[in-house]
């Protein structure tokens, strides 16, 4: 059985596509060598920046290993507190890729619910649903998130900020990319529900949840993953923007986003590897999670096979 999933998935177009793209095949090299490097940072990563009994003082702000004045155990060199800056990026990605996964799964779940009820039913429903998506359309996405972020920091009390501010940041980044999904699902779902199927399954009896559960759901998804493969680059960029602005995660978890503000207050004294070296970790994980999204745009896209 195994064996004829991996043949049908040799032989699909979609295979073919990809291993006929150098710009595909390089970006999913670079995002997974990124990702396992996040993901298999505790037993690959050659320090543990959260460990105080490894970390000195003394050794903060050393240049580069190659440097004249830089360590041998400190590859890309150090922080400001003294934590070895490779193993810190390690890290920090793992932040940085939890919450887009996490705020994308959120905006994917509530956008992809909200199109399918607005597609079927129609009517006031689906005016009071898209008029909600037109004015979130207004603001700009990172405007929300910093809308909700201080909210929830004033609703919050203060010894609870650091301990919550991965969920609110996710919550704040996923509530405010719901509106791509729910459009998209909802034309298509519009143009689905006229089709003879979705009518036989309404002759028969068939509840509507189940309707769009069975049949509109998996029929309407192609291009929901291309906008969640695209959203989750930009999902990572804006909690790097926020980390940045000093609401997202707390320096002492850092995700790539506060390495670089970090980095940014040392830039103009020479210690530019403390926010350079998290800088191209971002752009490198941005843009081939990006590319990557591109070609499978390109490569669910009937009309240019």
């Amino acid at each position: 059985m195994s064996q004829n999933v991996l043949t049908r998935a040799y032989r699909s177009d979609i295979f073919y596509s990809f291993s006929h793209s150098p710009t595909a095949i390089i970006s999913a090299i670079v995002a997974l060598i990124i990702i396992l490097g996040a993901v298999l940072a505790p037993w690959i990563a050659p320090h543990d920046p959260f460990n105080l009994a490894t970390i000195d003082l003394l050794d903060a702000n050393m240049p580069p290993a190659w440097s004249p004045d830089g360590d041998p155990r400190f590859l890309l060199g150090t922080d400001d507190q003294g934590r070895d800056l490779l193993s810190t990026i390690m890290y920090g990605s793992r932040i940085s890729l939890l919450v887009g996964f996490a705020s994308v799964l959120f905006s994917l779940v509530i956008g992809v619910s909200l199109g399918l009820i607005s597609g079927y039913a129609g009517g006031r429903t689906d005016s009071i649903i898209m008029r909600i998506a037109d004015v979130q359309l207004s603001f700009p996405a990172i405007l929300i998130a910093l809308l909700i972020d201080g909210i929830a920091r004033g609703l919050l009390p203060r010894d609870l900020h650091d301990s919550l501010a991965l969920y609110v940041l996710v919550f704040a980044i996923g509530i405010s990319g719901w509106v791509q999904y729910a459009r998209t699902v909802r034309g298509a779902t519009m143009v689905e529900r006229n089709k003879e199927y979705v009518q036989a399954a309404r002759l028969i009896g068939m509840r509507p949840f189940t309707i769009l559960r069975r049949h509109i759901l998996p029929n309407v998804m192609g291009p929901v993953l291309v906008i969640a493969t695209i959203h989750l680059a930009i999902a990572i960029i804006t909690e790097a923007t926020l980390s940045f602005l000093g609401v997202g995660i707390p320096p002492t978890s850092p995700s790539l986003g506060t390495l670089i503000r970090i980095g940014n207050s040392y830039l103009f004294s020479g210690e530019w590897w403390i926010s350079i070296f998290p800088g191209i970790a971002l752009v490198l994980l941005a843009l081939s999670v990006n590319l990557l999204g591109d070609w499978l745009r390109d490569a669910l896209n009937p009309k240019l096979r």
